[in-house]
């Protein structure tokens, strides 16, 4: 990697571990490996969301054009929510596409992605199914990705309705996490995603 980008992204690292909202267990950040290329962050699910008490880890990929350059960042958490993909974690962020500028850091990564979470843009979404249920079922969208919070980001449980629904089809012998999705995005109707699993 570029003699900048490694200096400018050590700095970057410590003010995260220095800043304020590390201290108050908000954003976190790691690294995986000891040239800076790969972080792993970490951001707290903002209060007054359906993602409040959940841990939600991102992959942070630095190129080697930084800061010039955005990083490249993706959930690995599963989430859902409008503007990110609920299968593969990927983002649609302005910032970190056409609206980067090499003053941003990873704090404002990091704070922007915690700020998305509490404001989605539903007529931008990475994942359609999700953004229209936001849309259509405003009242859905909170409990599914209240109960993706629980599952995949160590978030409260929502409550037992929907982790019922999901008990039936596993014990049917289907695996958790394609239930989860199918549930999520047939409007949690049992008898549809059945049928989804099955022609999977």
């Amino acid at each position: 990697m570029a003699n900048i980008a490694v200096q400018r992204i050590k700095r970057e690292f410590k003010e995260v571990l220095k800043s304020e909202e590390t201290s108050k267990n908000q954003i976190k950040v790691d690294l995986v490996d000891e040239n800076f290329t790969e972080l792993r962050g970490e951001i707290a699910g903002p209060p007054d969301t359906p993602y409040e008490g959940g841990r939600f880890q991102l992959e942070i990929k630095i190129p080697e054009t930084y800061p010039f350059n955005p990083p490249k960042v993706r959930f690995i958490t599963k989430i859902w929510h409008p503007n990110i993909s609920s299968v593969t974690g990927a983002i649609c962020l302005d910032i970190l596409k056409d609206q980067w500028a090499a003053a941003m850091t990873l704090r404002t990564v990091l704070l922007s992605l915690q700020a998305l979470l509490a404001a989605a843009e539903p007529d931008d979404p990475q994942d359609a199914v999700v953004a229209n249920q936001y849309k259509q079922n405003p009242d859905m969208f909170t409990q599914t990705a209240r109960l993706w919070g629980h599952y995949y980001g160590g978030a409260p449980e929502p409550g037992p309705e929907y982790t019922r629904k999901i008990d039936k089809l596993t014990a049917m012998g289907f695996e958790k996490n394609a239930v989860i999705a199918a549930l999520s995005s047939k409007s949690w109707d049992v008898e549809t995603a059945t049928e989804q699993l099955l022609s999977n």
